[in-house]
């Protein structure tokens, strides 16, 4: 099984060469810590910066350089800062090719909430909606079920909608999978995860097509 952190590393490995990617707020803020050397993306953040970096050591701390989630992050040489209009204009137009964010529900068509729960004090949707609704590729982090134990992987969701039909892959704590004719598809099992672990967590139908690999992070 696999914790944040963990999550964040198999992520890492779908981020490409050339890329610009949008983190979202929670598990996702720590993709920029494992990404390979190798390799030069742009992380884009829509409080208006372009070339975000790993969180800040205790030394580099400077608390006018935020994300989305008023966390303190580190800017990598040649990093731009914008408003926000500027910022969301670059998510409508469709410049952002890897949106990566979390989710309280994912239903097996790619619907996805993880803006509001009912009841709950909010501070607002964010820019969620608009990442969702523009995006070329979503991928969610999250755990696969709540704190209850009951399944985050549904056939419908429960909560308000955030986005409809968008999502693209999901990595779990327990695996990854994908979306396919509308069914979560498992692709990859996490260390010490069986696919009968993963098929009582998952509430929503599951495609399983031969021998399930486990993760490599």
């Amino acid at each position: 099984m696999l914790d944040k952190n963990g999550i964040a590393k198999r992520i890492a490995q779908e981020v490409q060469d050339g890329f610009y990617v949008n983190l979202g707020i929670g598990i996702p803020t720590l993709v920029a810590n494992y990404v390979r050397d190798d390799i030069e993306l742009e992380f884009q953040s829509e409080n208006g910066i372009l070339g975000m970096g790993p969180f800040p050591r205790e030394e580099e701390v400077d608390a006018d350089l935020i994300n989305a989630g008023k966390q303190t992050i580190t800017a990598l040489p040649g990093a731009s800062f914008f408003d926000s209009s500027m910022s969301f204009g670059m998510i409508r137009g469709q410049h952002v090719d890897l949106t990566i964010l979390g989710a309280m529900e994912v239903a097996q068509n790619g619907n996805i909430a993880n803006w509001k729960i009912p009841g709950k004090m909010v501070k607002g949707m964010g820019g969620a909606m608009d990442l969702v609704g523009s995006a070329k590729n979503i991928i969610v982090a999250m755990m696969h079920t709540n704190k209850a134990g009951d399944s985050k992987l549904l056939k419908t969701c429960s909560l308000p909608l955030t986005g409809v039909e968008c999502v693209t892959k999901i990595v779990t704590n327990l695996a990854v999978l994908d979306i396919v004719d509308k069914k979560f598809r498992l692709l990859e099992r996490a260390p010490g995860i069986s696919v009968e672990d993963i098929q009582k967590a998952t509430e929503g139908e599951l495609i399983i097509e031969g021998d399930i690999p486990e993760m490599s992070i």
